[in-house]
């Protein structure tokens, strides 16, 4: 069994290997952005936590929402534009912002020019999807892996 750390930096913790695991046609519009999961260094399994940094003119994500998944963020550093299904709302540092399960889609914008930083907490709930409304594009959380389908049921080539 590996031992895990009591404390880390989470600033120095390995970020994630894989910058997206969306499809192709969708990987550029995250380009740049760092997630370091902090949750699996210490091998949470109810909920996971990354410290994320997007740079100038990156997005957290496309926008979306989960079936199953609540969300969390607090931001640390810089200022983004949380753009949801009420418009645009800017967050700045010491903001924070949660997404229930089933409510609307979201994601966060850096249009700024400095770097954002910020913490996104979410449960691990089986069962989860993915709807992202602006995209040709859904995902199913399958056996613990992510599965991207387009709108009619296509899946999306690896």
């Amino acid at each position: 069994m590996t031992k895990k750390p009591a404390a880390i930096v989470a600033a120095e913790a390995p970020p994630r290997t894989k910058p997206s695991i969306y499809p192709a046609p969708f990987a550029a519009s995250v380009a740049g952005r760092v997630k370091r999961p902090l949750g699996d260094l210490f091998g949470l399994t109810n909920f996971g936590i990354n410290l994320t940094r997007l740079p100038p003119g990156s997005a957290s994500a496309l926008r979306h929402a989960h079936s199953v998944q609540d969300e969390f963020i607090y931001v640390l550093e810089g200022t983004a534009t949380l753009r949801d299904d009420a418009g645009d709302t800017l967050v700045s540092a010491g903001m924070c912002a949660g997404f229930k399960a089933g409510g609307g889609a979201h994601q966060l914008l850096n249009l700024g020019d400095q770097d954002l930083v910020y913490l996104e907490i979410g449960d691990r709930a089986p069962g989860d999807s993915v709807d992202y409304p602006d995209d040709d594009l859904t995902a199913r959380n399958i056996d613990g892996a992510w599965r991207f389908f387009h709108k009619d049921g296509t899946p999306y080539e690896d």
